[in-house]
């Protein structure tokens, strides 16, 4: 047997057919609690309280609520704790968070109309998750040999390499019938097997961010009802390394056999939304305030590249060392979102509020690029794309519709001191019963290059606050802990069944979290 042979394929096939995943996809369609920290350390409900930058996103028309111009800037640091750092993942980063101003200008006795813009980090992608446990005979490269088995994808020997002759052929189970599962006998035939394994470890570092640009327009009409419009541009930045490693059952003389699979991705490219909202005091002379809020889809523009490399340290299959790059271009339509808040306030010293937003993830629209032209009037391309019809349904079972609740309070025992709480709870986005699905006829399954998965439950949310004014200088400080549970798959469990016996490669989920502790700083000026 030849070993520490290097093979590689590059499949670059950017702009031509593709999709993504729906477990891939799930990470750039979420956001998190960020922006100013008097936003943050009252849990984000300022929808219908506003005149705070951050309500440029969760509601335009609190941006109306200014009666000054002003100025603010946002960073701090994030942490999680209880991880190691990995890769380039480091568990401790600083994090510019929130940049932006309002031009306020008075149009009649009680109106304005006011132009914002501002930045803000709507996802931070630093997390870095570790997993590991038993398999009991279950193994990553079985699922690979079963899916032949099963008759999902048919092989195809080219010079010695083994393709596969459908979209349910990935990454991984190219790197594994190239390095492990294919040997030929005496007849030049291939022949195929797998490895039972003990037991594996996992992790994975993510780092990077999605920053918002957002541009606001919005007034009111007698200091009564407020309305806001807001187009935003949305810069996805998103890194990844991950390891799996199993230690591989030996047979034989073998010493300590075993397998990794290591995966680099990276993801960029841009989107673009539309958020319109109103806010109005139902009793002219209360301060109590009602909003509604509505975004449209984000339409996402991606581009997605990996270099995913196999270690074979069995003596098993004809290689030691395998890779493969692949690259490619998708469309990205996340759902509409809804908001509902009220809030009030009494006198100068005390605001409350509390907001419900809704968005139901299932609907998310991943899109195959499938074509595109030159138009000779405008002299440009352009591309058109299409849903992809296997992968949504199957978004549609994995991800739910997701509530998230809002509650924050401001108190201030003088006017220049300011004291704020806040929670939000959003409930799971993940149906628990949810799997990847190798099964499904779609690019986004062919360009697969890992195969864990994990279902994530709750999100809690808690958050405090301080405010000080010193004449038109304001410092605000706020801190956000945030857990999540969610269970962690290494592979989706499978079974095919013979005439002989049935061959199993079942696994049991392993618990995980993602803690984070956030310090936040703002600095702003008010004409």
């Amino acid at each position: 047997m030849t070993r520490n042979i290097i093979f590689a394929l590059a499949a670059v096939l950017a702009g031509t057919v593709s999709a993504q995943e729906t477990y891939e996809n799930a990470r750039l369609i979420t956001q998190d609690l960020n922006g100013t920290a008097r936003y943050v350390g009252m849990g984000g409900a300022m929808g219908a309280l506003g005149a705070d930058l951050s309500a440029i996103s969760s509601n335009p028309a609190g941006i109306g609520l200014f009666r000054h111009s002003s100025a603010q800037v946002s960073f701090g640091f994030v942490t999680q704790p209880g991880v190691s750092d990995f890769a380039d993942a480091s568990k401790t980063n600083m994090s510019f968070d929130q940049a932006g101003f309002v031009f306020s200008h008075r149009s009649g006795k009680r109106s304005f109309v006011n132009v914002a813009f501002n930045y803000h980090k709507s996802t931070n992608f630093n997390h870095i998750l570790a997993a590991s446990g038993s398999l009991s005979g279950a193994s990553q490269n079985k699922l690979s040999y079963l899916k032949h088995e099963a008759g999902l994808i048919d092989m195809d020997i080219r010079q010695g390499e083994v393709l596969g002759r459908s979209n349910l052929f990935n990454t991984v189970d190219y790197l594994y019938y190239n390095a492990m599962l294919t040997t030929f006998d005496v007849s030049g035939n291939p022949v195929y097997g797998f490895r039972d394994a003990s037991g594996y470890a996992f992790r994975r570092g993510g780092n990077g961010y999605i920053g918002v640009y957002d541009l606001n327009i919005s007034g009111n009409i007698d200091d009564r009802v407020y309305l806001g419009l807001t187009i935003g541009i949305h810069d996805v930045n998103y890194n990844s390394y991950s390891e799996y490693s199993e230690t591989i059952v030996p047979t034989g003389a073998e010493a300590a056999p075993g397998v990794t699979v290591a995966d680099s991705r990276i993801i960029s490219g841009t989107g673009v939304d539309v958020k319109m909202g109103v806010i109005f005091r139902p009793l002219k002379n209360s301060p109590f305030r009602v909003g509604l809020s509505v975004a449209t889809p984000i339409w996402y523009d991606l581009s997605t590249r990996n270099f995913t490399t196999i270690g074979n340290n069995t003596s098993s299959g004809l290689y030691g060392i395998g890779s493969i790059e692949d690259a490619y271009d998708f469309k990205l339509r996340t759902p509409w979102q809804f908001g509902l808040s009220v809030g009030t306030t009494v006198g100068r010293s005390f605001a409350i509020g509390a907001e419900y937003n809704f968005a139901n993830y299932g609907k998310t629209d991943t899109r195959i690029n499938d074509g595109g032209g030159y138009d000779w009037y405008y002299d440009d391309y352009y591309e058109t794309s299409s849903s992809d019809r296997g992968m949504n349904n199957h978004t549609d079972f994995v991800l739910k519709g997701v509530s998230t609740f809002k509650i924050g309070a401001e108190y201030k025992p003088r006017h220049d001191v300011a004291i704020r709480l806040g929670y939000n709870y959003v409930s799971p986005m993940y149906n628990k019963n949810g799997f990847k699905d190798f099964s499904i006829d779609s690019p986004g399954s062919y360009y697969s290059s890992a195969t864990d998965y994990t279902n994530w439950k709750a999100t809690n949310r808690v958050t405090c606050g301080l405010g000080y004014t010193v004449k038109k200088f304001n410092i605000d400080l706020a801190y956000q802990y945030t857990i999540t549970k969610g269970d962690f798959y290494p592979f989706t469990s499978y079974s095919v069944g013979s005439q002989q016996a049935e061959i199993s490669n079942m696994c049991t989920p392993a618990d995980v979290d993602n803690k984070r502790h956030q310090l936040l700083l703002t600095l702003g000026y008010t004409l």
